[in-house]
């Protein structure tokens, strides 16, 4: 199957790379860490190469583990024929947390870089989710030009091949580019719970 998924091609703003346009996603909840790991190998199997996750799906870790005994196995020869997909959540969307975010991800992984990696939304949450809807005194809006500074550092450093966003209004996607020095390569959409909007951002 691998080699008959179609791909689009993507720009990091210096080169351009391959991205599978059938992936798997691994938003489950509740979140059963053997199950999800148990699927991502089954995929893997039948020939899927693309692999969308998020710290707060909290599947990463799970990904990780099937990454490495895919390649132990024998199910692919190295970590370099997946597309990996990672999100940076609002909970880290402030400048001095998105560095330590990735990396982050990147430990729960076991891997030394992501190909794709995402501001997940154009918000900012004070403390931890604990439920849902998230509580709109704890959102706030996001300072996008300096957690896109770090993502652009991000990938400068060679922890992300690209960067992009995710559930960006066009609006926002304008704002993001009149500054950027690297512009997003993706604005990926989501339909989920969160259930955000521009009403329930607090103005600061």
């Amino acid at each position: 199957m691998a080699a008959d998924v179609p791909k689009v091609t993507i720009s990091n703003g210096s080169q351009t790379m391959p991205l599978p346009v059938i992936g798997l996603g691994t938003a489950t909840h509740p979140q059963v860490s053997e199950t999800t790991k148990s699927a991502i190998l089954d995929a893997i199997e039948t020939g899927y190469r693309h692999f969308d996750t998020a710290f707060i799906y909290g599947s990463e870790q799970p990904l990780g583990e099937a990454i490495a005994e895919a390649i132990k196995t024998g199910l692919i020869k190295s970590r370099d024929e997946l597309f990996i997909t990672s999100k940076l959540w609002c909970s880290f969307a402030s400048p001095e947390l998105v560095l330590p975010a990735i990396k982050t991800s990147l430990r729960n992984l076991q891997l030394d870089y992501l190909d794709l990696f995402l501001v997940h939304w154009p918000l900012k949450i004070i403390g931890e989710v604990k439920r849902l809807p998230i509580p709109k005194e704890t959102i706030f809006p996001i300072d996008i030009k300096a957690v896109w500074e770090v993502m652009e550092e991000c990938q400068n450093l060679g922890l992300t091949k690209a960067i992009g966003v995710s559930n960006f209004s066009t609006r926002r996607l304008d704002e993001l580019l009149s500054f950027a020095k690297i512009p997003p390569s993706v604005n990926q959409v989501s339909i989920n719970n969160f259930n955000f909007s521009s009403q329930t951002i607090k103005k600061v």
